[in-house]
């Protein structure tokens, strides 16, 4: 399509070109351990940074978005129900997806053109009502019959860590709240994202903070703390630094623990692909 291109272009060749593996690994008990793909956080931080964007820009975040719709798509979700998608237009319904992939080969192209044209059925962001305002989400799986299913707000902060930190906590939990009164069922994460050069004693405020951020029932399911780390100097590569974060924040165990509340809170019959994955065996079921 030869729509003008958006943040998320810059990052479809890297994404391509890296393998989807199984991200499920199984511990002696058999209970299935997420394991994120934390080189290819690693490679799409890097283009923004390299291109000298800070957080302010909006490309760092953008990049944080596409590894986790990555992420979900490892899980086995349909690539057409995780948002932002690879490809533009980046929200679109699984439906008119298969609607226009099933017509004949000679009116794909005008279709998706179309599609891609009417911001209506395409829109550039995934807007979802909360209890008492629209939010506009950073990754989302969604079906147009069920509605918002899994959805994770990721933020992330480079510098001004005092003043970042508070005006971060008071979003992410007023956005919590308007989010889980009208979706009481939604599998609800956040992805904190924050540079190594935070002073020990900011660390340990965040790392209180994102505790408390899963600590009440009715806010979030889980969150993530992810440091990482590059020098503005010398060129090294970015580099994530879970051996900084406790075991309880790391991305594993939060993306694991939000695709389990999903399973949990649905029937069996829906996203078999993601059960079987996770479970390691067959489920003799037609989604």
């Amino acid at each position: 399509m030869a729509e003008k291109e958006d943040v998320f272009s810059s990052f479809e060749e890297t994404i391509g070109a890296r393998s989807v593996t199984d991200p499920w690994l199984r511990t002696g008990n058999g209970q299935p351990n997420f394991e994120p793909d934390y080189e290819l956080l690693q490679q799409l931080m890097a283009i923004p940074i390299a291109a000298g964007s800070d957080s302010a820009t909006g490309r760092l975040a953008k990049a944080i978005d596409a590894w986790v719709a990555h992420e979900l798509r490892r899980a086995r979700f349909d690539p057409d129900e995780v948002w932002p998608r690879l490809t533009r237009p980046r929200v679109l319904t699984r439906e008119l997806v298969e609607f226009i992939k099933g017509l004949p080969k000679a009116e794909q192209e005008q279709a998706w053109r179309r599609v891609a044209s009417n911001t209506k059925a395409a829109p550039s962001s995934a807007d979802v009502l909360g209890r008492a305002y629209f939010k506009q989400v950073d990754v989302l799986v969604a079906h147009w019959s069920r509605g918002p299913e899994l959805l994770i707000s990721t933020k992330s902060m480079v510098s001004s860590f005092g003043n970042n930190r508070k005006n971060r906590f008071e979003e992410a939990y007023g956005d919590a709240k308007n989010l889980r009164g009208r979706y009481p069922l939604l599998s609800m994460g956040f992805l904190f994202v924050v540079r190594s050069t935070i002073p020990a004693s900011g660390l340990e405020l965040t790392i209180d903070m994102m505790r408390k951020l899963q600590a009440e029932q009715d806010i979030y399911d889980s969150t993530a703390l992810v440091l990482v780390e590059w020098s503005d100097d010398d060129g090294r590569p970015v580099r994530v630094r879970n051996d900084l974060v406790p075991e309880d924040l790391q991305a594993g165990r939060f993306l694991g623990a939000l695709i389990g509340r999903l399973l949990e809170r649905t029937p069996i019959s829906i996203h078999v692909p993601v059960r079987e994955a996770r479970e390691g065996r067959h489920i003799e079921l037609d989604e």
